[in-house]
């Protein structure tokens, strides 16, 4: 049965914007190969973090959104423990309220942008 899944992974902030792409790639192509469907993703960027990891204060934010068994979480979650880049990880299930909420902050997300963009044409 297919669920909707929420990983939210940070790494380290000395890795270059180059660095950080293949490893956002990298963990994408891993849920591909376990027949997860990417729904949404979200880069949070450079980012404070609430208390020191290996002595560092700041980490690259990234969210992704996908549908899958539950086969696959245990695949990514191995993954993350192994690459050294990636500080911490937290993966989800979400249940269907959390989904809806989901996809209303993304639509509010892209009619505010187009409203950007539509003003600064004016």
């Amino acid at each position: 049965m297919e669920r909707h899944y929420e990983t939210v992974f940070i790494t380290t902030p000395v890795l270059s914007e180059d660095q950080m792409k293949e490893t956002v790639e990298k963990f994408r192509n891993i849920l591909q190969k376990n027949q997860a469907e990417v729904v949404h993703e979200e880069n949070w960027g450079l980012r404070k973090l609430a208390y020191p990891i290996d002595k560092k204060s700041t980490g690259f934010y990234h969210l992704i959104e996908f549908k899958s068994d539950g086969s696959a979480i245990d695949n990514l979650e191995v993954e993350f423990k192994r690459d050294e880049r990636v500080i911490r990880f937290l993966t989800v299930k979400m249940d269907k309220h959390a989904v809806e909420y989901a996809e209303k902050r993304r639509n509010q997300k892209a009619n505010n942008t187009k409203k950007d963009e539509t003003q600064k044409e004016q």
